[in-house]
């Protein structure tokens, strides 16, 4: 007696490849798939673009922090909700949305005039840095002064302008600072409400792509902005304990003290050239006390980046498989095109063009 023949519908669903071309579909759905790929490749460019065109790299950051922190929390918070599937992420985006307001309600009394006039403390900073680049030869010794070539009065003086022009420019950015604060907060409430959103059983081919090319951004800001952040506050603590406790144990004070601990861990948010900026403000600022402690700072400095250079190769270079040359030169090259923000984005950008290429076969 035979056998009946298998039943051509199964109860569920197959799983959907999430990015292949061998796909058992028809002509028609396999199609539509390569143009859902291609049109959701054209969004993405066009978003992280217009981003940059439009300054709002402050908001992306915070909108992927958000997405990452609730896609963090929610599987801690499943024994708070009655449902782990329904109720954990919404608990984990309430979360990333109050936990920033009571921090700031907390932290705000006692540092107000640093937060809000952030720009008029930087402003003070570079005009300083600017004098004490015009003193530079008066402030060394008399024997290593006369070794400087006559030329260095003029890269003193053009150094020294380009500060003061900074500086300018910071006078007039109080309100863009501002805005930038309430944009970063936005941006945190998009991320966390984003990743709190149901998701969608069988999703439309454009809807699919769009996720897939979401993710993967998502899985580069995992992989460089937050192994980045690490290390900055890394950076930040001993510099901390360096600034604020082992020099004046010997005697002496650097000034704008608070505004280089911020400088350090903003600068240490950017791979590589954050830390040269940071390492020339600080012996900057550590010349205007004396030639010796300029020296004792430079050292400070070698000594931590090299620990901090190890923790770049290892946790960020194997997981994104760039070389130093390439992530140099997108940074310079994205500087050049999109000014200090090209900087910070350019990390992020390039390891999520190179995980669709090598998601592609193309590298």
């Amino acid at each position: 007696m035979n056998e009946a023949p298998p039943p051509l519908h199964s109860a569920a669903p197959l799983p959907v490849p999430a990015d292949t071309g061998d796909l058992p579909w028809p002509p028609d759905a396999r199609r539509r798939k390569a143009i859902a790929r291609t049109v959701s490749f054209v969004l993405m460019a066009a978003a992280l673009l217009l981003v940059m065109w439009r300054g709002l790299l402050v908001g992306l950051l915070c909108a992927c922090l958000g997405f990452v922190a609730t896609q963090a929390l929610s599987p801690r918070l499943g024994w708070l909700a009655r449902t782990r599937e329904h109720r954990a992420p919404q608990l984990a985006a309430t979360l990333v949305a109050i936990v920033p307001l009571g921090l700031l309600m907390l932290v705000l009394p006692h540092t107000s005039g640093l937060i809000l006039d952030a720009p008029e403390h930087y402003r003070e900073l570079l005009n300083f840095l600017a004098r004490t680049v015009m003193e530079f030869r008066e402030r060394l010794p008399a024997d290593i002064a006369r070794l400087l070539p006559e030329g260095s009065h003029e890269a003193q003086r053009i150094i020294a302008g380009w500060l003061f022009s900074r500086a300018g420019r910071l006078a007039q950015a109080g309100r863009t600072w501002l805005g930038g604060l309430l944009l970063a907060y936005v941006g945190l409430l998009i991320g966390a409400l984003a990743a709190a959103r149901p998701r969608m059983t069988q999703p439309r081919p454009l809807t699919a792509q769009l996720r897939l090319r979401v993710m993967r951004f998502g899985e580069s800001f995992r992989q460089i902005v937050i192994a980045q952040f690490w290390i900055a506050l890394f950076n930040t603590t001993l510099t901390a304990i360096f600034l604020l406790a082992a020099l004046p144990l010997a005697g002496y004070r650097l000034p704008y003290s608070t505004a280089l601990l911020l400088l350090t861990f903003v600068a240490g948010l950017i791979p590589i050239v954050g830390n040269l900026i940071f390492n020339g403000v600080l012996t900057l600022v550590g010349l205007s006390v004396s030639p010796t402690v300029a020296l004792v700072c430079l050292i400070f400095l070698i000594v931590i980046h090299k620990g901090e250079y190890f923790i770049n190769a290892k946790v960020i270079g194997q997981r994104t498989h760039m070389g130093v040359w390439e992530l140099l030169s997108v940074m310079f090259a994205m500087e050049a095109i999109f000014g200090p923000a090209g900087l910070v984005a350019a990390p992020l950008y390039y390891s999520y063009a190179k995980k669709e290429l090598e998601a592609g076969g193309w590298v």
